[in-house]
């Protein structure tokens, strides 16, 4: 159920965009951007004022990667999976982040601090494995003894109790 506020946000971006045509894109994106994700009720606001079926809505969405569904992270922690970063043990980085971070892949942590996700490919490739945080700081050359060192940089640098 979204609170009050949340409720107030999604009308005004809806407000925004009353009488546009093809916006649903741009209002599902600020949508996001005030909520952090796209909870259900929101979805079916949004449905309803565009007209549209939530069906269209959520279709729309569901078929772009960078729409979520479920709360995230403070912090959003990606480990590369491309080639270079797999042949050179990405794997085993990502296997000791989901042990220390206490989630899978995919997951975020109960305290909402991180999310964990996985990326094709960063394009750094000479530094594999790499691993980024929030899409600025990354972090190259890894194994998994340097997990902790990443974890540690997380909660002093970004301000969680990951």
């Amino acid at each position: 159920m979204l609170q009050q506020e949340e409720v107030k946000s999604v009308d005004d971006v809806l407000d925004q965009a009353e009488g546009q045509r093809g916006i649903l894109i741009t209002v599902l994106q600020r949508t996001q951007e005030k909520l952090g994700y796209l909870p259900e009720e929101a979805m079916r606001m949004i449905s309803g004022r565009l007209s549209m079926s939530l069906s269209t809505v959520y279709g729309v969405a569901s078929f772009y990667k960078h729409f979520h569904f479920k709360p995230r992270g403070k912090n959003i922690v990606k480990v590369c999976m491309g080639t270079a970063c797999h042949v050179r043990g990405a794997k085993a980085v990502l296997n000791e982040m989901e042990a220390k971070f206490g989630v899978k892949e995919g997951e975020t942590t109960e305290d909402l601090a991180v999310t964990l996700e996985t990326v094709g490919c960063v394009g750094c490739c000479a530094l594999a494995p790499v691993v980024t945080v929030n899409d600025k700081d990354l972090y190259g050359e890894l194994t998994p003894k340097m997990v902790d060192d990443i974890i540690d940089m997380v909660r002093s640098e970004h301000g969680t109790h990951a």
